[in-house]
């Protein structure tokens, strides 16, 4: 059968490709994985139980509205006005199956073939996938050294094709969270040139402060430009529930609501169950989930201080650690089969965020307590002693 050019392009997803590298694991230790990001923690009790309960009623199976459980989209509404100190509508969330498919209903809402979207590098791979299946041209803005991107820089990257600017805070896969004073100013420019600002936050519980993560919402006329895409599977580990949400303007939301209609009718009803159990019942679990995840980034910064084997850590936050490789004479994809063949480290290349090769590896610190981090350490000088060998 004859596929479209831009899905042979595109290849694998990096995660399966990542994983399909465990077939080739030779080392007689246990394997670490640090490639996918997701809570190794099951769901609050309480969402448990709220579930079980439901399904035990016979609940949970039916079909919601399309834009969501309208008490799910209050309780989000909610949520999100007291935690940016702001103004979200229940009329402004839609629930997704998971932020993932937020984004690709909101980039082919806005924008189709022959169309630009900007996108801060490094991107998160499935966003530049999907704008490139889709024939939409994705534009990268270059950060600052400190992987910060700045609205100055991305002034010149707008044309008359352009239909949004893409941000992610905190990062993926970088971790960087980005000041609140920047974000205004990406919406300051947004605005000037009538375009979109989305931004991913399906990190945002996971900042390395209490402030608010922008003050966007604050502002009465935020839905002229602003579209802020969420996930409920970080916040309440429901991962497997596929649950996230958009935020956006009424009159967005409803193209939305016409994609969302014919791809899935609608978000899982038991996820967004799930989610509203979650979002009303298990607050202080969110934080203590939240702190602990700021201890593990804590030990991964501590262990990496002294650059074992010549890898540097680049930046951490979030979910995520981000590093710099030593070997100049090797490309990425080498390094990383390397790592899972002779010593059982299982990463992400930065070849899959990027569009070159910059010798840089994602680990996901959701999944490292400090055992693994110890042997993450031990490893990483293994590697560095031995450098990487080709498959």
């Amino acid at each position: 059968m004859r596929l479209r050019s831009q899905t042979v392009e595109q290849g694998d997803s990096p995660i399966s490709a990542a994983y399909d590298l465990i077939d080739g694991h030779l080392g007689e230790g246990k394997l670490l994985d640090l490639a996918q990001a997701a809570p190794q923690y099951p769901p609050a009790p309480v969402v448990s139980e709220y579930v079980a309960d439901l399904v035990r009623r016979g609940g949970g199976s039916e079909y919601t509205e399309v834009p969501g459980l309208p008490q799910l989209r209050a309780a989000t509404a909610e949520d999100l006005s007291e935690a940016y100190a702001g103004r979200v509508a229940p009329e402004n969330v839609v629930v997704t199956a998971g932020c993932n498919q937020a984004f690709s209903l909101v980039a082919s809402a806005l924008a189709g073939p022959g169309d630009e979207v900007v996108l801060a590098l490094p991107y998160y791979f499935n966003h530049d996938m999907w704008l490139r299946m889709n024939g939409i041209t994705p534009v990268y803005l270059e950060p600052d050294e400190d992987l910060v991107p700045r609205a100055v820089r991305a002034e010149p990257l707008i044309t008359g094709r352009t239909r949004a600017i893409v941000l992610i805070t905190p990062g993926n896969p970088t971790g960087v969270t980005m000041p609140p004073e920047e974000i205004a100013a990406f919406a300051t420019l947004a605005a000037r040139h009538d375009i979109a600002l989305v931004v991913d936050e399906t990190y945002r519980s996971f900042r390395s402060t209490d402030r608010p993560a922008h003050d966007l919402f604050a502002d009465p006329a935020w839905t002229r430009t602003v579209v802020s895409l969420h996930s409920f599977s970080k916040d309440l580990a429901l991962p497997g529930y596929r649950v996230g949400a958009v935020v956006a303007s009424a009159e967005l939301n409803r193209e939305v609501c016409k994609l969302l209609d014919c791809v899935a009718v609608c978000a899982p009803r038991i996820g967004q169950e799930a989610a509203w159990a979650g979002l009303t019942k298990a607050g202080r679990w969110r934080t203590e989930r939240a702190r602990e995840l700021a201890r593990q980034r804590a030990w991964l910064t501590e262990a990496m201080a002294e650059r074992p084997g010549g890898f540097e850590l680049l930046s951490c936050g979030g979910f995520f650690g981000w590093l710099r490789h030593p070997f100049a004479d090797r490309s990425t994809e080498d390094v990383v089969g390397s790592l899972v063949r002779d010593h059982g480290v299982l990463v992400v290349p930065g070849t899959a965020f990027l569009p070159e090769d910059r010798r840089t590896l994602r680990v996901s610190v959701s999944n490292a307590d400090p055992a693994a981090i110890s042997e993450l350490v031990v490893r990483l000088r293994d590697m560095g002693a031995a450098g990487p060998r080709p498959a």
